[in-house]
């Protein structure tokens, strides 16, 4: 795949680059050596000033930086700022909290003095995805550089505008020379660069493929993961629930980012005593969907990332109807310029189908009936994923069973399923393992070391 941007509302190429060279990568990975050795002796204060003043640039030029954005992916312009400020957020975030994440954890024992103490690793490898191409990054990025490591980033080669700019907000932040730099390179060459020696770990957040070759060589290299991946979550809707918000709350969850984000809702569990009236409601709220032009400040949906994107979610949806099925609404490619897909709605889907056990990265909402909170408990859990999930429910008792019971990193009751810098973030089963955010996520790719000190 050629390092481009490519509008996928106009589907013109706008900007090509060159691949970076083998003797390019490695005098960066030389540089985030040389860069670590440096910031790691640095004080959180210091650490904390470049990171706050990486957080203002980002909230000062969120308008430029959003456009760069929805030019490169499609995501509303709307979407994109919200994107560029949420990553200001967890920089002032991981300045402010991160010497109490890692502060020495005193603990008693025979010896006069002993701790748990957290200690940079150095250089980390970031392989991220094109949906959110700086929240995604900054996440880690944040807490990477307080904790004193390095950052070398492989992003998707659809969004190389993106990617060098986020090297360059923390070069302008006044971070080391070589702290956080972009690899412009192709997938085949992320195992080159995982097999360095000073290459110390890796993180990953995209498909379970991508995931499984990168945990595969650092498996062998014995070098630290954390994966992010692909999620196909429950949303339940319960008879006590305020129909009206989870019905706009589930669209929005399903219709976000034009629907291609690893925390959609995808699949929406329904009790049969309200299943037709949230039915209808689901099929109103689609059908006022504004899908247009992702620069226009009141489109509700923009394009797919890509011609090949449409075509694999288009060829889920029609492998589904075929499979028994039913299209409720939309679920189709638009006519015209760009990479359009109108979000839809299939139903009666049942166990064997395609869309029963697969993710649909894209704007189709997918329904199901159940007679009891069990029922959708099990029915959520019979997934190979087990990212987020969601419940609207007034019912403490069904509160607490999705709670205990869903298979999941999260769930979210009577709210949107989404990241948040003070919680930790992740997944289970095939959706991947280990944490973003919060003290989990800072400490991901730190040395817990523990110190014994007899007198």
């Amino acid at each position: 795949m050629p390092i481009q941007t490519l509008n996928p509302a106009t589907e013109d190429v706008v900007k090509t680059f060159p691949e970076h060279s083998d003797a390019e990568v490695d005098a960066a990975i030389a540089k985030s050596v040389a860069a670590y050795r440096e910031i790691r002796a640095w004080s959180f204060d210091k650490r904390a000033k470049s990171m706050r003043k990486a957080a203002k640039i980002l909230d000062d030029e969120a308008e430029a930086f959003g456009k760069i954005l929805t030019l490169e992916m499609g995501k509303t312009l709307t979407a994109a700022i919200a994107e560029v400020k949420k990553c200001a957020w967890v920089c002032r975030y991981y300045a402010d909290m991160a010497q109490e994440h890692l502060a020495d954890e005193m603990v008693e024992t025979d010896a006069a003095k002993s701790y748990r103490a957290y200690l940079p690793i150095g250089p980390v490898l970031a392989v991220m995805p094109w949906n959110y191409p700086f929240w995604q990054v900054f996440r880690f990025a944040a807490p990477a550089l307080m904790a004193g490591n390095t950052g070398l980033l492989k992003h998707a080669s659809n969004v190389p505008q993106s990617a060098l700019l986020i090297s360059e907000i923390f070069e302008r932040a006044g971070f080391p020379d070589g702290a956080f730099q972009t690899l412009l390179i192709g997938g085949a060459k992320v195992e080159r660069v995982l097999r360095d020696n000073r290459v110390q770990a890796a993180t990953l957040t995209g498909s379970e493929p991508a995931g499984s070759a990168v945990a595969a060589v650092c498996g062998e290299l014995i070098k630290p993961t954390v994966l992010e991946l692909g999620g196909s979550d429950a949303f339940i809707i319960m008879p006590s629930a305020d129909l009206d918000k989870a019905v706009e709350v589930g669209t929005k969850a399903r219709t976000q980012n034009n629907g291609q984000s690893c925390i959609a809702a995808k699949r929406f569990i329904i009790h049969e005593d309200i299943y037709e009236d949230v039915k209808a409601r689901f099929v109103k709220a689609f059908r006022g969907l504004k899908i247009g032009d992702p620069m226009d400040t009141d489109t509700d949906v923009g394009p797919l990332v890509s011609e090949q994107a449409r075509k694999d979610i288009a060829a889920q949806v029609e492998t589904a109807i075929t499979q028994g099925a039913d299209r409720v609404w939309g679920g189709d490619v638009m006519d015209g310029d760009g990479f359009y897909f109108r979000p839809g709605i299939l139903e009666n889907i049942e166990k064997g189908n395609i869309a029963y056990s697969e993710e649909i990265f894209g704007p189709v909402a997918l329904l199901f009936k159940v007679s009891s909170i069990d029922d959708a408990v099990t029915l959520a859990n019979d997934s190979p994923f087990g990212l987020g999930s969601a419940i609207f429910t007034q019912d403490k008792d069904e509160q607490q069973k999705a709670i205990r019971n869903i298979d999941a990193g999260a769930t979210f009751v009577n709210s949107m399923t989404s990241s948040d810098p003070r919680l930790p973030f992740g997944g289970t089963k095939r959706s991947g393992y280990g944490r973003e955010l919060a003290a989990e996520g800072i400490r991901a790719f730190c040395n817990c070391k523990t110190v014994s000190i007899a007198g």
